[in-house]
């Protein structure tokens, strides 16, 4: 009861939240259908209940915020619901849409007690987020822009991004590494969680390491193992979708799904729907570039050898048509040689008498012709002694000539003796002594 005070009339806490829970029992009676994000589960396993966060927001930010209880028997059983509907369990970061009442409560105040889920509403809200996600990227215009990629001839060196454990990596790596045909694939692992709140953020920082690296590879793989579409949301997500259509390489996926593609595997360069499935795919493109270099190999060993036999027998020919024309040429040549032979034989006495009488013509030219030279020789030899004895000093002295000589030299002008020098002069019959008293 309220009390009295100064005139006032004051009401304790107790009574004014009792009668809170009072008048929202008494106007909340039925159950409602709500719609709201599940910001976080909160699950205690040691108790098995639940402590939702539920949140509304417009344009990113949050307009309402309200908590909520979801005890561990409800939980059990609309667990199971999703799981065995949509293939997976009641998690944190989806929209649905549930049944509750409004409670109130003195000590913790105002919440929700969630009492059923429907699973089916939650597929419909990965559809919605899947087509505002498809909306904006082509608005943008890089819905293609991976797909726009040329492949590599040889799509050999292969970035994965997954975890470590997974089964779908490990199916993946058994076809690659075992293909019939021995291809050689270079795989690199950059592990990466692939569902759950942190995978957007997860998977993008692989992918901003495999573009530091992306000179080392031919395309990045995403894989995945199996999984219900609700653990496929990720895949929706813009911030990741956006990431692989702007990627610089071709970016495959192998997700482990058989229901629609996300818009991650739409922007894709190429989506399988098994991580094996992708492993073929890789495979085949060898297999595209081997099986017609193996069939042209096959073609050219063909033809050279064609080639080669065909030059075989042509050379084959060429040998017996030569053997045949040299052994033509060499009857005919024996049969002139024969004739020739012959012909020598009848005329070479007649031959013999000419060649000894043209013989004994030439000696006997050859006899004049010395002779001839001889007497020539002579007569130039008589006439140079002539010219000798003429030009003898002897004889010119004779003719009234002298020679003066000066130390043994012949004085040829007076500038040449100086006074006192002794002059030897030579005369017909005999030598005059002399001293020069003025040049």
């Amino acid at each position: 009861m309220s009390e009295v005070v100064n005139d006032k009339k004051i009401f304790s806490l107790l009574e004014v939240t009792s009668s809170i829970r009072k008048t929202i029992s008494e106007r909340y009676q039925r159950l409602f259908w709500v719609k709201a994000e599940m910001n976080k589960l909160n699950h205690y396993s040691y108790s098995g209940h639940c402590y939702p966060e539920l949140v509304e927001k417009v344009n990113g930010k949050v307009v309402a915020q309200m908590r909520a209880s979801l005890w561990k028997e409800d939980f059990i059983r609309i667990n199971e619901n999703f799981i065995r509907t949509i293939k997976e369990p009641l998690k944190d970061g989806i929209t649905i849409v549930f049944t509750a009442t409004i409670n109130f409560d003195p000590v913790h105040g105002l919440s929700l007690r969630i009492i059923d889920v429907d699973p089916v509403f939650a597929l419909g809200e990965l559809e919605r987020e899947k087509l505002e996600t498809i909306e904006k990227l082509r608005a943008e215009g890089i819905f293609r822009l991976n797909k726009s990629l040329t492949m590599p001839l040889l799509p050999k060196r292969i970035a994965v991004i997954s975890v470590e454990t997974s089964k779908g990596y490990s199916d993946f790596l058994n076809v690659i590494d075992n293909n019939p045909s021995g291809y050689k694939f270079f795989c690199y692992l950059f592990p990466a969680l692939l569902q759950g709140d942190r995978s957007v953020d997860s998977i993008i920082s692989q992918l901003n390491r495999v573009r530091t690296l992306q000179k080392h590879f031919d395309v990045v793989a995403i894989i995945r193992g199996g999984g219900g579409d609700v653990g496929l949301s990720s895949y929706n997500n813009f911030n990741l979708a956006s990431a692989i259509a702007r990627f610089p390489i071709p970016v495959l996926t192998g997700i482990g799904h058989s229901t629609n593609e996300t818009v991650a595997e739409l922007v894709a360069f190429k989506n399988a729907i098994t991580p094996t499935e992708l492993a073929d795919y890789l495979i085949q493109k060898l297999n595209d570039f081997s099986i017609p270099l193996q069939r042209a190999e096959r073609l050219l060993v063909d033809k050279s050898k064609r080639i080669l036999a065909e030059q075989r027998s042509k050379f084959l020919n060429t040998i017996r048509h030569f053997r045949s024309a040299t052994t033509n040429s060499l009857i005919t040549g024996k049969v002139k040689m024969q004739g020739i032979t012959k012909g020598i034989s009848q005329n070479s006495y007649f031959l013999m008498r000419r060649c000894a009488d043209q013989r004994s013509e030439l000696l006997r030219q050859l006899n004049r012709s010395v002779i001839a030279f001889a007497n020539n020789q002579q007569v130039r030899l008589n006439n140079t002694e002539k010219t000798i004895n003429i030009m003898d000093p002897v004889h010119v002295i004779r003719r009234g000539f002298t020679i003066t000589t000066v130390n043994g030299k012949v004085v040829k002008s007076s500038s040449s003796v100086s006074v006192g020098d002794q002059l030897n002069t030579t005369t017909a019959d005999g030598m005059i002594i002399s001293t020069v008293t003025k040049p």
